[in-house]
């Protein structure tokens, strides 16, 4: 009897803790200078409701109208949203980020928008429109006031301490606490594309892409997807893309194999690439076999086209894609009989390139703002995506999306402090830096320190290095890391 207490007391199932938030999509026309044609600017972000009324996350703006496609930017948010009623609220922030696109007015990239709006929340989703205000003001001529709308669709999710990860349980242990609810479907996939030009610019060369996908499903069958993509050869660095869509999925050969049919919007150019607006159209099919465990190959056929068609390409390519059943350990399609504790790590920092070399011959220090996600495959092994966008440094068109892998030690000094070591590679371009056809290397170390259980200080220093380019010196960062677990179950 006392070692089944033992034993009890050291398997306990860690408590369910909900994190509010939300996604928005907001939409804005912004004056340009010199009597050019508005740029029509859509943005995608997750912001965390920090309480009742205040919020904070990150958002990605691209151009889809205008004469600016590849132009992109990255960013934080921060805002409230007083009461005025039970329906009706004020929508009042900032969002401050970098980047901008090949021959634009964007300075060094940093800008700012803060926005004032009155919204309705319809229950399942927000509305809301009002006043925003845009300025480039490291050097850029962007300035302009706006009408902007935007929507509002809540998405939270359950969390666990950071420390919980890789602990397992039973299913039966689970189903008698808080994590006993319909569990939620999710995908990543890692892949490499390739966009064989055949009209626009560049027709009939081929550009080699790599980038992500995540997938989250609205029901078994039905899916809602975030994919971006950055070019890293066949053409001169810096095209980029970002899409959102939805797609149908349809499993046999008992979930061994999978067909994936998918309709995605968004905005894409740069490096040469003659978009126009910027506005894309993606349809793809893909195929799926499985591998082991929740991990499948796959393999898309595509095509990825301005409306007007004045950029068409067809696209092709494979990619590794893993499956996760997290935050419940229920389900209507499948028995599971584990659930175990994952790390997931949010970092956004401030990069700073010492000499960054320019194409122009000389060096000049360079700014970036950038994001990276981590997700650990083990307790210290973990999987990393990067996105980057230059704010300082008159490169306000650089930008950078890499994965790699990385390393972290047990916490020391009091279970405050860790050290970390990763390589991230990828694809980088624009802005004058000396990136050749985009292909870039960044090793680095660093250390945290713990502020509260989920957030931390982090800083580093590293090495960047492109192929094909002069761009190799090294750099210093600052930033703050938000991270947690969450059960995955199988």
């Amino acid at each position: 009897m006392s070692v089944h207490f033992f034993y009890a007391q050291t398997n306990v199932v860690p408590e369910r803790n909900t994190q509010l938030g939300f996604g928005q999509i907001d939409f804005l026309s912004i004056k340009m200078p010199d009597g050019e044609q508005n740029m029509d600017y859509a943005g995608l972000h997750y912001n965390l409701k920090l309480n009742d009324w205040s919020y904070a996350g990150i958002g990605l703006y691209g151009a889809v109208g205008g004469i600016r496609g590849g132009f992109f930017t990255l960013g934080v948010n921060a805002g409230i949203q007083p009461k005025i009623t039970d329906k009706l609220f004020v929508d009042a922030g900032l969002h401050f980020g970098g980047g901008g696109g090949a021959s634009a007015p964007d300075g060094g990239g940093a800008f700012i928008l803060p926005h004032l709006n009155l919204g309705y929340d319809f229950k399942h989703f927000s509305a809301t429109a009002g006043y925003s205000y845009v300025d480039f003001f490291d050097g850029g001529t962007i300035n302009s006031s706006q009408f902007n709308v935007a929507v509002q669709i809540p998405l939270s999710f359950d969390t666990a301490s950071f420390k919980e990860r890789e602990n397992s349980f039973s299913i039966e242990d689970l189903r008698t606490t808080s994590w006993n609810n319909l569990s939620n479907r999710i995908s990543l996939l890692m892949h490499l594309n390739n966009a064989r030009v055949t009209k626009g610019s560049y027709e009939g060369n081929t550009i080699r892409l790599a980038g992500f996908e995540l997938n989250s499903y609205i029901t078994d069958d039905f899916f809602f997807f975030v994919r971006a993509d950055g070019a890293y050869h066949g053409i001169k660095a810096g095209y980029m893309d970002i899409f959102l869509g939805g797609g149908y999925h349809l499993s046999m050969n008992k979930n061994r194999t999978n067909i994936l049919a998918k309709l995605g919007v968004g905005a894409g150019g740069g490096g040469g690439v003659d978009t126009k607006g910027g506005f894309l159209i993606y349809p793809d099919i893909s195929l799926e076999q499985k591998l082991f465990s929740n991990i499948y190959a796959s393999i898309n056929k595509g095509f990825m086209m301005s409306p007007e068609s004045h950029f068409v390409s067809s696209t092709y390519g494979l990619g590794l894609k893993y499956y996760v059943d997290r935050d419940g350990s229920l389900s209507n399609e499948r028995e599971f009989s584990e659930g175990k504790f994952k790390g997931f790590e949010a970092i956004i920092k401030q990069d700073l390139y010492l000499d960054a070399a320019r194409d122009g011959g000389f060096n000049q220090n360079m700014h970036q703002i950038s994001l990276q996600l981590n997700f650990f495959l083990n307790k210290y092994l973990y999987a990393a995506g990067q996105t980057s966008f230059a704010d300082f440094g008159d490169a306000g068109a650089y930008a950078e999306g890499i994965v790699g892998l990385g390393v972290q030690t047990n916490e020391f000094f009091g279970n405050t402090t860790s050290i970390f070591a990763q390589v991230l590679g990828g694809a980088a371009g624009g802005g004058g830096i000396s990136t050749g056809q985009g292909l870039i290397v960044k090793p680095s170390v660093g250390i945290k320190h713990k502020i509260t259980d989920k957030l931390y200080i982090r800083g580093g220093l590293g090495y960047v290095k492109a192929r094909g380019g002069s761009l190799s010196n090294s750099y210093l960062n600052l930033g703050l890391s938000y991270r947690f677990s969450f059960l995955s179950v199988k």
